[in-house]
């Protein structure tokens, strides 16, 4: 699956529209995956909404046919997602993460957010989630049916789950948005504005946690340059 055949969104958050939308994120890890897992490379493809978050998605689309994007990291999706909840007094669900980050998001967002209806649910911390785990997480979701579900189950898990499970759904917008969930909790930093601005977020992550990142950033950036390289001079 080429780069250029993902079909990445170049518009503005608030032309999405509001029924029941699968939004996912590709940046370069996410891409060098989905090489390698047809599973993630049919969420990927298939979802409704797929955003940039990576500047190095956003550098090598206009590299390769001339696309103008704007970086949407999934802190955008998710803050302009809460300020929307908030001006119609909606509800949200989080699906993912300890039952503590869970607690921590549910008091910010009782402070910043205070019209809108938060529920939570942790499921079982492993590498595939069972038929009886799958069928209460949806339950959880179902029994509150947000007008936003915010997924953090880490990639690629998250995106293969809510693709396999997304008709049983009953939800508005699906965001799949990982290490939001920590960001807004506080349990992990995020970078600060200039570096973000300036597309240097990886190396925040890489100098803040260099032994869980090295591979990521370091050997997974060559690999995403010469894929894309690939496409580029290829016949």
């Amino acid at each position: 699956m080429r780069l250029q055949d993902y079909q990445v969104y170049g518009g503005e958050l608030s032309e999405i529209k509001k029924d029941k939308v699968l939004i996912n994120t590709i940046n370069a890890h996410s891409y060098n995956v989905s090489r390698k897992d047809a599973l993630f490379t049919d969420s990927l493809k298939n979802c409704d909404v797929l955003i940039p978050d990576g500047i190095s998605v956003v550098w090598a689309l206009k590299w390769l046919n001339g696309t103008q994007l704007k970086k949407i990291a999934g802190a955008d999706l998710f803050f302009y997602e809460m300020d929307r909840l908030q001006q119609q007094g909606g509800s949200c669900f989080f699906l993912g993460s300890t039952n503590e980050t869970l607690k921590r998001i549910k008091n910010r967002a009782a402070e910043e957010y205070p019209d809108v209806t938060v529920g939570t649910y942790s499921p079982p911390y492993k590498p595939e989630f069972s038929e009886e785990d799958s069928a209460a997480m949806v339950q959880a979701v179902n029994e509150m049916q947000p007008d936003v579900l915010f997924i953090g189950l880490t990639a690629p898990k998250q995106e293969k789950w809510a693709y396999q499970h997304l008709d049983a759904l009953e939800t508005g917008h699906i965001c799949c948005i990982g290490a939001v969930f920590d960001f807004y909790a506080g349990t992990i930093t995020r970078a600060p504005q200039w570096m973000i601005d300036a597309g240097l977020e990886w190396l925040y992550r890489l100098v803040r946690e260099p032994r869980r990142m090295w591979r990521r950033y370091l050997v997974g950036n060559v690999k995403f340059l010469w894929a894309v390289s690939r496409e580029k001079f290829s016949k």
